[in-house]
């Protein structure tokens, strides 16, 4: 058995053993493990928290990962980039990104090179551009579903959260991981290409296109990262071509795919840890602004950028006295759409975090491609929302029926609902050539809005009751039906599927929730909720779920026709022990007669999995 060893920014090599941690990290991370962890972790108030012992059998990428993505990334939020891996490193002995368990066998013996003319059959979050999420050309259909079964499975060391959606390009799978790896892999069989080291997790799907830069193949991937960088990767090589830090802010990170159109990458910021810590009245709230970056695709060269929200201002101080900032937040989750015909980039905008509300909070904006100057905005529920400042769902309640906090000055004069947009925008276009744009907010609501008229209502549709924490992470669209996933966390009445006619908003059909694939029920993450993005093929659109259920359902009626349960431990064609979990994030991607899914989400909502799982039809 080999390890590779990784390090930020360069191609993961095979090596016979992990190097041991530095001193120089060792000393950091003893004195970062007195300041932020020692207080619970040397004598643990409760069952619930591991004691030290318990940290050190794990591998350090995990606890990285519970830092920045997983359990712990409210106290991992204090802390600074270096300091996670720091500590990993401390009470592991061993170093951050070395635990890439991977068996010789499983590098691919003879890889073919990628095919000069090679294209993408899935491309970034949406399959085009536009973010429809259908793939009409998949060689799947609702004919073939039922037939579909599993072909292999890859594991993924080091990861207990699965939020990475895959790219296919010159039969090859592309796809990030929760520790910071990003795999090329055989899209038939999953021997493995290549592995690369980013500097944070990498949770964004990946986009693939031509770069012209002297000594590369001619095609890169492009992707960001936890530690707001973005990326170009050589598809054939997996050797770095140019980073690019987009933002400074330390709460920055990327978590919606960068979208490639004509040369350009358009890479989307959000806040995560911001928006979390801002209620702490020794914070000073809050500075962090979402934004929309242009890079030459080539060069990494900054084309524009464009911030959600003016620059902040001073509007007092909290009650430790902490200077208050204003406007701020304003978060890009999810993708950028791009409308090449009126020469247009659409985002949906999460929440702000401090007063006064900006106005494009909760938003379809329409930028400028070429300038990235604000066209329209259709704003459709302004709101100021951070961690703290309002009861918690049932389900995250402080235990004991403890109160949460009083509010300070940090917490907004109007407080939420966070109903923030997490999906993507989708350009659909209609049987008659005409477009709408479709988009699914937390609220509970579904919009159809016009692209002619600066973003107007056309119709809204309520899908679910709404619901705060956690994300609703993309609808679908084969250009006749939209297709709601029912997320509402926390509700009696989470899950099921709606479609609507894609001109009207008039619903055509609802699927209730499925039986719980998992057990027992109620309990953490084992819930009906469907709030991963789905993925329609002809005839049936496929949708996940909380209980581990990947489901497809007949376009036409609803009806459920084929389901997969992922709550189970994989054999893997890598070597690494693997199960499945929870639905989250992003959807099924369809292509070439074959369908990959990724499964696990150890967030607040979710349940654990490390696995990505391809399905192929059989006779």
């Amino acid at each position: 058995m080999t390890k590779f060893a990784a390090g930020a920014g360069c191609v993961v090599a095979l090596v016979s053993s992990v190097a041991p941690a530095s001193a120089q990290h060792a000393m950091e991370g003893a004195e970062v493990y007195e300041t932020f962890c020692a207080a619970c972790h040397e004598t643990p108030p409760d069952d619930a928290t591991p004691p030290r012992a318990s940290l050190e059998q794990l591998d350090p990428d995990e606890i990285v990962a519970a830092l920045t993505e997983g359990v712990m990334r409210l106290q991992g939020a204090a802390m600074s980039a270096d300091q996670h891996v720091a500590v990993a490193e401390y009470l592991t002995g061993e170093t951050v990104g070395g635990g890439l368990v991977m068996s010789a066998e499983a590098m691919c013996a003879s890889p073919a090179p990628i095919p000069a003319d090679a294209s993408a059959p899935w491309n970034g979050w949406g399959r085009t551009p536009a973010n429809m999420r259908y793939a009409p050309d998949a060689g799947i259909d609702a004919a073939s579903i039922p037939d579909l079964r599993l072909k292999w499975a890859f594991g993924i060391p080091g990861a207990t959260q699965m939020r990475a959606q895959p790219a296919v390009f010159g039969g090859r799978l592309f796809f990030g991981s929760q520790p910071g790896n990003v795999f090329s892999i055989d899209a038939e069989t999953g021997c493995a290409h290549w592995v690369f080291a980013a500097g944070g997790g990498v949770r964004t799907a990946i986009n693939v296109g031509p770069v012209d830069v002297e000594d590369s193949s001619g095609h890169a991937i492009y992707f960001s990262d936890a530690t707001a960088t973005a990326y170009a990767v050589d598809a054939e090589s997996g050797q770095q071509i140019w980073s690019a830090k987009i933002d400074d802010h330390p709460s920055a990170t990327g978590t919606g795919a960068p979208t490639l159109h004509d040369g350009v990458l358009y890479v989307p910021m959000t806040g995560v840890s911001e928006e979390s810590t801002a209620s702490n009245p020794d914070y000073e709230c809050c500075t962090f602004r979402g934004s929309i970056t242009a890079l030459d695709a080539s060069t990494g060269a900054v084309l524009w950028k464009t911030y959600m929200t003016e620059e902040p201002q001073p509007r007092g101080t909290s009650d430790a006295g902490a200077p208050l900032w204003g406007p701020a937040g304003v978060g890009i989750w999810s993708a950028p759409t791009i409308d090449a015909q009126r020469g247009l980039l659409y985002a949906a905008t999460g929440n702000a975090y401090a007063d006064p509300e900006p106005g494009t909070s909760d938003s379809v904006v329409a930028l400028d491609l070429e300038t990235g100057d604000f066209v329209w905005t259709s704003q459709l529920l302004p709101d100021v929302w951070i961690m703290g400042c309002s009861a918690p769902p049932a389900a995250l309640a402080p235990p004991g029926g403890a109160e949460p906090p009083p509010p300070n000055e940090n917490c907004p004069d109007d407080v939420g609902p966070d109903y923030d947009f997490s999906a993507s925008p989708l350009l659909v276009t209609l049987a008659d050539g005409r477009q709408i744009i479709a988009a699914t907010q937390k609220s509970g609501m579904g919009y159809g809005l016009d692209p002619d008229a600066a973003g107007a209502v056309l119709w809204q549709y309520r899908w679910g009751a709404g619901s705060p924490v956690g994300g609703v992470w993309g609808a679908a669209s084969d250009g006749a039906r939209i297709y709601f996933p029912v997320a509402d966390n926390f509700s009696p009445e989470a899950g099921g599927l709606h479609a609507v006619d894609a001109l009207t908003g008039e619903p055509l059909w609802a699927a209730p929730p499925q039986p719980l694939l998992c057990e027992p029920a109620g309990a953490p993450g084992c819930t009906a909720v469907q709030s991963a993005a789905a993925t329609a093929v002809p005839g049936a659109v496929f949708s996940g779920a909380q209980d581990g259920g990947m489901r497809a359902y007949d376009a036409q009626t609803g009806a459920v026709i084929w389901t997969f349960d992922a709550n189970r431990e994989f054999d893997t064609v890598n070597g690494v022990e693997a199960t499945g979990g929870s639905f989250d994030g992003p959807g099924p991607v369809a292509a070439n007669g074959m369908l990959y899914v990724t499964s696990g989400n150890a967030g607040f909502v979710g349940r654990p999995g490390n696995v990505v799982l391809a399905f192929e039809a059989q006779d």
